[in-house]
């Protein structure tokens, strides 16, 4: 067994194609099928069923396509650490964040990291289920909301923050300083989808308390809730994250009490991944970077 021949492999399990595999891996659809076959029959089973022009994974299949993400994983390592060893700083850092300020906050670092380290090609990618992408190994760091329960992944918590009920400074409510939880749900809401980690908080505190907040108006966009809120069409709830990074002048924050709404931030990583030294690098930026824009009075990144 060879390991172009699991690239081979894995390449058909992705495309489900023998000619798409073989034009993505520049070679001729015969040979590719020549060395699946091989594979097939030193491993004694077939690796795919064959269905007229479809083909589907067979069970065997499946079991050698999760060791192959393992033995790429681990090849990546081995690459990664033998660079490090001769100092090269060349490669690529993808970074997963949740849609939102906290992308925000990534990106604010990227100008001082490319100074360090010229060469590496940042990748900054938008998900909603950046956990799973660190899990499948797609992806080496992200910056997510706890609580992630599952133990391939290792969490450094960064900070905690408080999200705040966020008015115009023309709202009626602007010349307040807090307001319990209570009382929000009297207002009209723009609100991102259900599926924002901002909003999940939320609908569960107002689901625990005994109401539901219906919005007026949702929307994937910061941007257009901002806009909407500073028309006074209505509140919106913003994470301190977001509040600091933007700091606009426009909004007045105002602190929710009883129950006060907060969230946990924190950079995970797969635990049997090897950190570069580029990753290593970004983490104690964004740890600097957290203390600079005030987003917490202590640190608790562990390293």
């Amino acid at each position: 067994m060879e390991f172009r021949q699991l690239e081979y492999f894995a390449a058909i399990c992705e495309e489900l194609h023998f000619t798409r595999a073989a034009d993505k891996l520049g070679m001729s659809q015969p040979t590719l099928s020549h060395q699946i076959k091989m594979l097939e029959d030193e491993l004694g089973v077939p690796l795919f069923d064959r269905i007229g022009k479809k083909i589907a994974i067979t069970e065997a299949g499946h079991i050698l396509l999760n060791e192959c993400k393992v033995i790429f994983s681990s090849m990546k390592n081995v690459k990664v650490q033998i660079m490090e060893l001769q100092k090269v700083t060349r490669g690529t850092l993808s970074i997963g964040a949740l849609p939102g300020e906290l992308t925000q906050l990534v990106s604010s670092l990227l100008i001082d990291f490319h100074k360090i380290y010229p060469e590496v090609q940042i990748k900054i990618v938008n998900f909603d289920d950046v956990v799973e992408r660190v899990i499948q190994n797609q992806i080496d760091l992200a910056i997510t909301i706890l609580p992630v329960e599952d133990d391939r992944v290792v969490k450094h918590p960064l900070y905690k923050e408080d999200i705040y009920l966020t008015v115009s400074k023309d709202h009626a409510l602007a010349e307040r300083e807090s307001i319990n939880f209570d009382e929000i749900s009297k207002h009209p809401f723009i609100m991102f989808p259900q599926t924002h980690k901002c909003r999940q908080i939320i609908d569960l505190t107002s689901s625990t308390s005994g109401f539901h907040i219906e919005p007026i108006i949702e929307t994937t966009a910061i941007e257009t809730i901002i806009s909407l809120v500073k028309a006074d069409a209505g509140v919106t709830a913003l994470s301190r994250t977001y509040l600091n990074l933007y700091n606009d002048t426009q909004l007045k924050a105002i602190k929710i009490e009883n129950p006060t709404l907060s969230r946990e931030i924190a950079i995970i990583h797969h635990k049997d991944k090897y950190l570069s030294q580029a990753a290593r690098l970004f983490k104690d930026l964004l740890s600097n970077h957290i203390i600079e824009l005030k987003l917490a009075e202590e640190m608790i990144v562990s390293h």
